[in-house]
């Protein structure tokens, strides 16, 4: 059975229109409209996937998840979450779910760590055998048993995310779902955090369903990439598909001894200008590499030149602006 399916899943919210009469109408006599902010999506994950749900803001992502965690009741369109529809069983899928919020805390903010857990162990009806077993486990995931006896105000952000994420996986839930898990944490404790989630997901087959506008979260965590746009689904692939999307695209970057070098090609984009250095995105199909280089050798006073693969960015921008859809390079 898969872990999560979603059925044409739409949410509409209502809203007062603003162009209507003046602000008594408005206020007295308010004009509603029908805004959608999800439209018909529909995907499946399977148990121990790691799938990244992704969109600019506005996209839907925070209201499909309401949806699917219980919060929210949809429109229209159905969903199962560990084979329960969520607004109907929001009680018992409390029991099979772990949610993190990147930007709202679960623990107690003036008291020991070892007491949030405590007490969210009630909470799940955990026995206190079963309780001390996981708590043991997971201190050791996380490296945090220096931790449970401090209070949740004394830690770091990045300690404090750690023992939100340990809180929340407390009750062994089979899905996991993240909302910018390592929003506000340097490059160290990003890399820690992933590596962690990754490892856990791995040993204990656990889907998570992770929404970031960070790529190293998506590069690092997911296998598998959702995108959504304006409520609708714009694409759904595995990750390694995605940066083949872009295997035809090479940066090309110059160093000269132009203050402003220039260099216009066929099949060549210019995606950085600063003082002493140029840098092109070279699609391969119209412009091989060779010929770029040799192009610019013949124009500018060339002191250093580095090729690199585009940066997992400029995947996510590409599927943004449409150049790449659902199984195929736009034209």
């Amino acid at each position: 059975m898969p872990a999560i399916i979603a059925r044409d899943l739409s949410k509409n919210f209502q809203t007062r229109r603003a162009d209507k009469g003046g602000w008594v109408d408005r206020w007295l006599r308010p004009v509603m409209e029908s805004v959608p902010a999800v439209r018909g999506i529909s995907f499946t994950i399977g148990q121990g996937e790691r799938v990244a749900f992704i969109g600019p803001n506005g996209a839907g992502k925070s209201t499909t998840l309401k949806m699917l965690t219980g919060i929210l009741l949809p429109s229209a369109g159905t969903a199962e979450v560990a084979g329960l529809v969520p607004w109907e069983e929001r009680r018992r899928l409390a029991q099979h779910i772990g949610i993190v919020f990147g930007q709202r805390s679960q623990l107690w903010y003036h008291l020991p760590v070892r007491d949030s857990f405590e007490l969210l162990a009630h909470l799940y009806g955990l026995e206190a055998s079963a309780y001390r077993q996981r708590i043991d486990y997971l201190a050791a995931t996380f490296v945090i048993g220096d931790l449970l006896d401090r209070r949740v105000a004394e830690l770091s952000l990045g300690q404090r995310l750690r023992c939100e994420l340990a809180a929340s996986l407390i009750h062994e839930p089979k899905i996991l779902f993240l909302d910018e898990p390592t929003i506000g944490l340097d490059i160290e404790a990003k890399s820690s955090l992933r590596d962690y989630l990754r490892k856990l997901s791995v040993q204990e087959g656990t889907t998570v369903l992770l929404t970031s506008h960070d790529t190293g979260d998506i590069e690092h965590m997911a296998e598998r990439v959702i995108v959504i746009d304006r409520g609708s689904l714009l694409l759904d692939k595995p990750l390694r598909d995605l940066s083949a999307s872009l295997r035809h695209h090479r940066l090309l970057v110059l160093t000269t001894e132009e203050v402003r070098p220039v260099l216009e090609l066929p099949g060549a984009k210019v995606t950085g200008q600063d003082a002493y250095r140029l840098t092109l995105t070279i699609d391969t199909r119209i412009l091989p590499v060779e010929a770029a280089i040799r192009a610019a050798l013949n124009s500018l006073s060339v002191q250093d030149i580095a090729l690199e693969n585009p940066p997992f960015d400029d995947v996510i921008k590409a599927i943004y602006r449409g150049e790449i859809g659902d199984g195929h390079d736009a034209a």
